[in-house]
């Protein structure tokens, strides 16, 4: 195996360009793994660590251009405020290690459907930049992951940002495990409320091939909210809109039997989570005290 270490972004594209297939890290979370349990050996290792430039964010043509090596921990420490869904999603990952070392660009490389920082991406409606030798391309996240551990990559590819507008109204991340820490979620949902465009933004995590947004919940309650002037009253939800609400998600998932959980545990679960997600959101936004 052969370790290529690149100290810049110019040097690392050149780098992917001369080994296609070789494997990039930058945490390591999940190709480490795969390395431990001999589930793969890539003839190649490309360790982007020491990129600098993947470790920055900022402000670019009014969004967050967040790179993809900033970590779990920096996201819940220096973009909560901008950010507090994926913040939400990111205090969920793992142990205080992994959060250290992980990095959302590496749940958009691995695309796996139960990567916790993919449901609040999708809600946001974030594109993906991703660059070559050849130049850059924005890709839309629900565009970008086409399957179960399969994104649109091209071989001479790496993930190097994800662009995304700061939150402009409140959001939530909820998820279900065995337990309550450093567990694959057995499902999960993400939500954001858009009130500048009176939207609701979904999407189901570990609950199909895919994350996968609930579309048809989202225009029922966009119908609702302009139908009762919720947008401009701040009066709550109804509580059989919010079922509705619940009961569309449900719909809108695809869910397996596997050993995390059967195929109708996490239907139902989803549902419980939308309704549950949209009622603390919908609270913070009409500033009840005490709201999620």
């Amino acid at each position: 195996m052969e370790f290529v270490q690149p100290l810049s972004m110019s040097e690392a594209l050149e780098a992917k360009d001369a080994h296609p297939h070789a494997v990039p890290i930058r945490g390591g979370t999940d190709v480490m793994v795969e390395l431990n349990f001999a589930r793969s050996r890539p003839d190649v290792v490309l360790d982007l660590s020491r990129v600098e430039e993947l470790g920055e964010w900022g402000t670019e043509d009014g969004l967050l251009r967040v790179g993809a090596g900033v970590s779990y921990t920096r996201i819940i420490e220096e973009l909560g405020d901008l950010l507090p869904g994926l913040a939400m999603a990111s205090r969920t990952v793992g142990s205080p290690q992994i959060r250290n070392r992980g990095t959302v660009g590496g749940n958009l490389g691995t695309a796996s459907p139960a990567g916790d920082g993919l449901p609040p991406l999708y809600a946001s409606e974030a594109e993906v930049e991703v660059m070559s030798i050849e130049g850059s391309r924005r890709i839309p996240v629900a565009d970008f992951i086409s399957g179960p551990k399969v994104n649109l990559l091209s071989p001479n590819e790496l993930i190097s940002a994800f662009y995304v507008a700061r939150a402009d109204g409140p959001q939530q991340y909820s998820k279900i495990g065995t337990r309550n820490a450093m567990v694959i979620a057995v499902c999960a949902f993400g939500l954001a409320l858009h009130p500048e465009r009176n939207r609701v933004g979904t999407c189901i995590g570990s609950a199909g091939p895919t994350p996968i947004r609930a579309a048809e919940a989202e225009r029922f309650m966009q119908g609702v909210m302009e139908e009762d002037g919720l947008w401009e009253s701040r009066d709550a939800i109804p509580e059989t809109a919010l079922r509705r609400f619940g009961e569309l998600v449900a719909g809108a998932a695809r869910p397996i039997d596997d050993v995390r959980g059967t195929a109708e545990y996490r239907r139902h679960s989803v549902g419980v989570l939308a309704r549950r997600t949209l009622g603390w959101a919908w609270d913070e936004y009409r500033g009840v005290r005490g709201a999620a």
